[in-house]
């Protein structure tokens, strides 16, 4: 079975087309006019061994607020759909992580109810033309489409873009834990179902 799902999400404010890959290789083909952006999506995607293309384009003149929200509301969709039904996954994962000056916890449950705890003492700056502050609207939106239990906190640092970076990069490493497979054809949970 392909674990594998696409997304089309267009408004008045954004345009957006992934294809995603649970099971791929870290092969990426990331299209924003946000290079930060990008780098951050490249890093979860590469550290997690996944596959995805996204093309995105939005009313950045604005701000980068509403395409960083939407991408995240058509990753968390593309997660949830290649998902599947979920049977045999491990289901749970968590990674404390460090980046030069910053250190990062991750933990996630793929339990079917979404909650986000976002633990993040962070500067308020712009990083080419990104503000800090909108890393959790990223997954928020992520979560709430793809009903993940995620905790990220973090542990130390001072430097906007470790911080950032490596918060993505744990993700990528603690989704790729969590969606193995391990047993097959068993649903997780003591319910029968997720």
């Amino acid at each position: 079975m392909e674990r594998k799902a696409k997304v089309n999400r267009k408004t008045k404010e954004t345009d957006i087309s992934l294809e995603f890959d649970l099971d791929g290789v870290g092969d990426t083909d990331i299209d924003t006019p946000l290079p930060f952006f990008n780098h951050m999506l490249d890093s979860f995607t590469r550290h997690g061994s996944f596959n995805m293309k996204l093309k995105a384009s939005g009313d950045i003149e604005v701000d980068s607020h509403h395409l960083i929200e939407d991408a995240g509301i058509c990753l968390g969709k593309a997660i949830l759909e290649s998902l599947k039904d979920k049977k045999g996954i491990k289901r749970f994962g968590s990674i404390i992580l460090p980046m030069d000056d910053a250190e990062v916890s991750v933990s996630l449950d793929i339990g079917g109810r979404s909650y986000l705890r976002y633990d993040v003492d962070i500067e308020y700056e712009k990083i080419n033309g990104i503000e800090t502050i909108i890393v959790e609207d990223f997954f928020r939106s992520l979560v709430s489409n793809s009903f993940i239990n995620l905790h990220i906190r973090k542990n130390t640092g001072l430097n906007s873009h470790h911080i950032i970076e490596a918060i993505f990069k744990a993700f990528g490493i603690v989704l790729h834990d969590a969606s193995r497979i391990i047993k097959s054809g068993s649903i997780p949970s003591t319910k029968g179902s997720i």
